[in-house]
């Protein structure tokens, strides 16, 4: 299974936290990621999306058709997350675009075997696969991209 974890692009300030629209910026981010990952994706990747304004602007970038999911919202918990996804028995590929620290928690979880911290900077994907190796799962990092490098 493939988990691609999308972090939403620059948004304004403000609240209500979960009516904040991408910046001019943030659409610019939204834009160069989606090109990246529109020549990437496999064919039939589930898209799932916060249900904030600047994760449904970031997603609407790429496709409209997504599914909103508000276990994946602003303070999230990562298991929450990883639930909605099927990770890891659904198999093929799900991306998510959501929020940190949640996204930074996933990835640390299933990359060191631990709740760990990592930063995702605004409008940044982390690819991640699980295979088989030898009888034993493991998480690979198949990717990591962010805006300014595109």
């Amino acid at each position: 299974m493939d988990l691609i974890l999308w972090r939403h692009a620059e948004a304004e300030d403000g609240v209500p936290d979960m009516e904040r629209q991408l910046t001019s910026k943030g659409r610019k981010q939204a834009a160069k990621v989606a090109a990246w990952l529109e020549q990437r994706l496999p064919a039939g990747t589930l898209v799932m999306v916060s249900p904030a304004t600047r994760a449904r602007q970031t997603a609407d970038a790429l496709t409209a058709a997504y599914e909103t999911v508000p276990a994946i919202a602003p303070g999230a918990a990562p298991t929450a997350l990883l639930e909605a996804t099927g990770w890891p028995e659904s198999g093929g590929s799900v991306l998510i675009v959501g929020h940190q620290p949640t996204l930074g928690q996933v990835a640390g979880w299933l990359l060191a075997g631990e709740t760990r911290e990592w930063a995702l900077k605004k409008g940044g994907v982390l690819w991640l696969t699980r295979r088989m190796r030898g009888g034993t799962a493991q998480v690979v990092l198949k990717a990591a991209i962010s805006p300014d490098l595109l």
